[in-house]
């Protein structure tokens, strides 16, 4: 185990003197489409919402999605459709939670990005139903192919979905119980979608910090990037902080810019929730959570993303401020009210 951890220690050493020199090389480059300033009442804030997370949490998930909607003043949601709830039986397919939130979207004015696929946000990353477990690979892709089918066909006519995101970090091969990355079928998936509606947007994310975008970009109309600044450390004890300059991801949008057809860059996770690393996030006390994330860190966390120049941010954490807010910690919650309202 302690040589596995020096082997890690070397290979994140290596790693960070390739993200410097990456850094430096990014920095020489011209100007491109993501060096121009935007106004802060450009900037679009929003949400992902997972109902997987919200009952981990032991939160009601109708109570916790409208008091998001009506308490915080959100406007913008990404949804993920998790393919164990809306597929229980094989062939059964059951749409009405999400009809629920959709319904409470489309009465508010909300705009919705649909996460669909097998690799949607929150862990285990791949959500797979008891009946598909036992299933080849091969064979759940043909299933998978179903499921996105029916799901751009229930919810094609919603007037409040603006974008698909397909999968969800499809390319990212350090995290998460999946199966290995399979470029070939995730193209076969954009190209199914794109079919089915050719009218709405494809969204493919990627890491901000550990990817070069080049993969997801070529198959996305939207690339979004996720902005993790405090993460765990190798060994899962502490953390650490990436001292990375803002620029860097408008810099590195303008470098994909150059070599695939990328039109929009937008940030879909934002981090602005605490790590659990190997527990659950409501079995930790406060003080060991705000090790991660604290008040600080959120404000500083709008501040940077400000320094980018992309218009469209997603939050990361939602759930987590409502469940902060009953445990008497409701600084976070009012902190997002304030950023939703234009007010910080």
């Amino acid at each position: 185990m302690k040589k596995f951890l020096r082997i890690l220690k070397r290979l994140a050493l290596v790693f960070l003197i390739l993200c410097i020199l990456a850094i430096i090389a990014l920095a020489a480059l011209s100007r491109g489409p993501w060096d121009q300033k935007i106004l802060e009442s450009e900037r679009q804030w929003g949400i992902t919402f997972s109902t997987i997370y919200t009952r981990q949490l032991e939160l009601p998930v109708e109570e916790t999605h409208l008091a998001l909607l009506d308490e915080l003043a959100v406007k913008r949601i990404r949804l993920p459709v998790y393919w164990p709830e809306v597929e229980e039986r094989e062939g059964v397919f059951d749409f009405s939670l999400y009809d629920w939130f959709l319904d409470r979207a489309e009465e508010r004015g909300v705009s919705v990005i649909l996460t669909i696929g097998r690799r949607v946000p929150r862990w285990p990353e791949c959500h797979v139903p008891e009946w598909a477990r036992e299933l080849s690979e091969q064979e759940q892709q043909q299933r998978i192919l179903s499921l996105l089918e029916a799901e751009i066909r229930h919810f094609q006519e919603r007037r409040s979905i603006w974008a698909w995101q397909v999968e969800n970090e499809p390319f990212i091969l350090f995290f998460g119980e999946c199966p290995k990355a399979d470029k070939e079928f995730f193209s076969r998936e954009v190209a199914f979608v794109r079919g089915l509606d050719p009218a709405r947007p494809i969204i493919v994310s990627d890491s901000g910090e550990l990817s070069l975008w080049y993969e997801a970009a070529r198959y996305s109309d939207i690339f979004a990037t996720t902005m993790y600044r405090v993460v765990p450390t190798l060994d899962q004890k502490d953390f650490t902080t990436w001292h990375i300059p803002a620029w860097f991801y408008t810099k590195k949008a303008n470098l994909v810019h150059r070599i695939t057809p990328l039109k929009d860059v937008m940030v879909i996770e934002l981090q602005a929730e605490p790590w659990a690393q190997l527990r659950q996030v409501q079995l930790l006390p406060f003080i060991e959570q705000f090790r991660s994330f604290d008040t600080a860190r959120f404000h500083d966390n709008i501040r940077y993303v400000r320094e980018t120049n992309f218009k469209e941010v997603y939050l990361w954490g939602a759930e987590w401020w409502y469940w902060a807010k009953l445990h008497n910690h409701p600084e976070f919650w009012n902190i997002a009210k304030l950023l939703f309202n234009g007010k910080i």
